[in-house]
């Protein structure tokens, strides 16, 4: 870019930020993230950098931030501070409500009210009160054990160092009708146990990283970090130079409240700060999301930072039953907002051939660290979408990576078009095979409907040799691809007849390598059920459904005879599902592909299971030298556990293996257990 570029960029930057500016500071509104608008600002700083002559006195400045961390006294809990887990979509929701209706008779899940909470992003908190009187403040730890933080915690203003008087408590609660918590009341508060969530106020967050700035001292990156770096201070007089906040949302002392809803009232009349005028009850679903977008849109509106809401079934009754699952009740949930983002450029849309033919569109990005991670491609989903969002090749996005999954491109800068931009055509043939094109009725995605498509079949292979399902080494695509074009294989059965024969005239092919390559084939002719359901390639079963599928049906041939109501009686498994597994095995082919298998001595077994991890979570991270994380992961699920690839306060265990990543520094911030493979080993037994 040269300099009269690098001006014009400048310019239009400067404007669009200024906007955004305008937007948050004037108007309380918000259209993009703050991370998104940091990265515009981080271009623009570059671009000063690089050409500091175009430098002025107007231009929008970046912050970094820091973490202090301290050592505290533990404190034992009698009741486990449990955690939420994570939804980020609609269907995340309905899945959630779905699964506990399973769980409730016809009348409660018909009735279930949600109370919404917008969800502080803080540090979690417990308060004991003996005879009206602060006692232990703690925070969270692993749930069981906390660290002892009272002294610090009597710094909050907001938090009452006592409980307000029994007259005063009893006039409130005549007040909102709570006749039932009255009667409790009267009788006397020996103990009382309360949670919430220490916060900083934006704008003490500001005045902070202000002091910081004339001390010479390393700015905090964000107010949740400053929260807990300041709870967690061993000099109490620097927790109170802070000035922090809590808001508290849980009463885990049976005062007689009968629903979510009362709790909130109740904690208010005993004295404590809550954010009672900021929620909601909500009736159903709807109700739900209607509420989760009035904050996403005016979140900035709030004196302190949220993340999403917590949504909690509102009667308790019904929220006991439900009961927990590892550290979560399945009665409450959080539903984050869209996670980190940042802006980039598009530089190439490119088409992707999956193995059921679907046509994928990707953007190939201009390198961008999101989350840790540099992210170089994004999802379009399909045509529809891109057309939706108004996309060009050569447009500013804005890429998120929601839940640490594939990242996606979730806005357009149109006005930073320099006008080279190109609108992207969804091809009317394959790339690969040049058939033409299908869209089956109501459905979005652009098909191959050629079965002998290469690209489908080298993404039928490779999902077939890959580490979740038969798990071959040393066949990587273009070994593949090399054993196709000289017509050794037709279908993945094809590899369990190979011979070192085969293979030995083929160039760049020695003796070891060729055997190598063979006896890895030969080592994989028995596999566990579930990863023998998973190589078949049954579009929409994934790994955990095939895990689900493998406890419920003993063999390939009940699968078979499986109905959609068998099917949709699985935990987990939807219409959708079920009729693309019902399909598939009506499919003539896929049963000779069966056959083909058993033929030539493939075979799978029944993996042993139990109730060993039932409800804990874990994540894994670096290598591990004795197990693998493949199999590290199938030994979690068959013992009742399950896996997760993105960090988060409901995770029980990171396992810890060589060169770890970035997960390991997130999990220790929130305090999850570390393990290593040794004592991983240890645990499964």
């Amino acid at each position: 870019m040269n300099k009269q570029e690098a001006q014009k960029r400048i310019e239009k930057l400067k404007e669009l930020i200024n906007h955004h500016r305008y937007l948050y500071h004037v108007l309380d509104k918000q259209e993009i993230s703050e991370s998104a608008l940091d990265s515009l600002k981080k271009e623009l700083f570059d671009l000063e950098e690089k050409f500091p002559e175009l430098t002025t006195s107007d231009s929008p400045t970046q912050r970094i931030g820091g973490k202090p961390l301290a050592a505290f006294k533990k404190v034992e809990r009698q009741k486990i501070m449990h955690s939420f887990n994570d939804a980020f979509s609609r269907e995340d929701m309905d899945n959630w409500e779905n699964r506990n209706r399973k769980l409730l008779n016809k009348e409660e899940g018909e009735n279930v009210e949600y109370y919404c909470e917008p969800k502080l992003d803080g540090l979690a908190i417990e308060l004991v009160y003996e005879k009206g009187l602060l006692k232990i403040g703690s925070t969270r730890g692993d749930g069981k054990v906390g660290e002892n933080v009272t002294q610090n915690i009597k710094t909050i203003d907001s938090v009452p160092l006592k409980l307000r008087k029994k007259e005063e408590i009893i006039k409130e609660l005549k007040k909102e009708g709570l006749d039932n918590v009255i009667k409790v009341v009267e009788k006397g508060l020996n103990e009382i146990i309360a949670r919430g969530e220490a916060v900083i106020a934006k704008k003490e967050f500001i005045k902070t990283n202000r002091e910081r700035v004339k001390q010479g001292l390393p700015l905090y990156a964000n107010p949740r970090n400053l929260a807990a770096g300041s709870i967690r201070q061993l000099d109490s007089k620097i927790t109170a130079e802070r000035n922090l906040d809590a808001d508290v949302y849980s009463l885990v002392s049976d005062l007689g409240q009968k629903t979510h809803e009362e709790e909130h009232k109740t904690l208010k009349a005993l004295g404590f700060k809550t954010n009672n005028k900021y929620n909601r009850l909500c009736k159903n679903m709807d109700e739900v999301f209607d509420f989760y977008s009035y904050w996403q849109k005016n979140r900035e509106k709030l004196p302190y930072e949220i993340d999403g809401l917590v949504v909690s079934i509102n009667d308790n009754n019904i929220f006991e039953k439900l009961g927990i699952v590892g550290k979560a009740p399945r009665a409450a949930i959080a539903l984050k907002f869209p996670l980190k983002q940042s802006t980039t450029i598009v530089e190439d849309i490119k088409v992707q051939v999956g193995r059921t033919g679907a046509m994928t569109p990707v953007a190939i990005l201009k390198p961008v660290a999101i989350n840790g991670v540099v992210v170089s491609r994004a999802t379009l989903h399909n045509d529809q979408e891109i057309e939706r969002l108004g996309l060009k090749i050569g447009d500013t996005v804005v890429v998120g990576r929601a839940g640490d999954v594939i990242p996606e491109v979730i806005k357009v800068f149109p006005e930073l078009r320099t006008g080279k931009e190109k609108r992207f055509v969804m091809p009317k043939n394959c790339p690969s095979c040049e058939t033409k094109l299908v869209r089956p009725e109501k459905e979005v995605v652009w098909r191959c409907p050629n079965p002998k498509c290469f690209s489908r079949k080298m993404g039928w292979f490779k999902h077939f040799v890959s580490r979740g399902a038969f798990n071959i080494d040393g066949l990587g695509p273009k070994i593949i691809e090399k054993f196709i074009e000289e017509g050794l294989l037709s279908d993945p059965s094809d590899l369990f007849e190979l011979k070192e024969g085969d293979i030995l005239p083929l160039e760049r092919f020695a003796d070891k390598s060729a055997k190598k390559i063979i006896d890895n084939i030969q080592k994989r002719k028995e596999v566990p059920f579930s990863r023998f359901i998973y190589a078949l390639g049954i579009r929409n079963a994934g790994q955990k459904t095939s895990h689900d599928l493998s406890k419920k049906f003993k063999s390939i041939d009940d699968l078979k005879k499986a109905t959609l109501e068998e099917l949709e009686a699985v935990s987990d498994i939807g219409p959708v599902v079920s009729k693309s597994i019902v399909g598939w095995f009506k499919d003539k082919d896929n049963i000779k592909f069966l056959d083909k298998l058993e033929k030539r001595g493939i075979r799978y077994f029944i993996e042993k299971t139990g109730n060993k991890l039932s409800g804990k979570k874990f994540i894994i991270t670096g290598t591990l030298k004795k197990l693998g994380r493949e199999l590290a992961k199938e030994k979690i699920v068959s013992l009742g556990g399950d896996v997760s690839d993105a960090v988060s306060r409901n995770i029980d265990y990171l396992v810890l293996g060589e060169n770890p990543g970035s997960k390991l520094e997130k999990a220790k911030e929130l305090g999850i257990k570390i393990i290593k493979e040794g004592e991983f080993l240890k645990m499964i037994g």
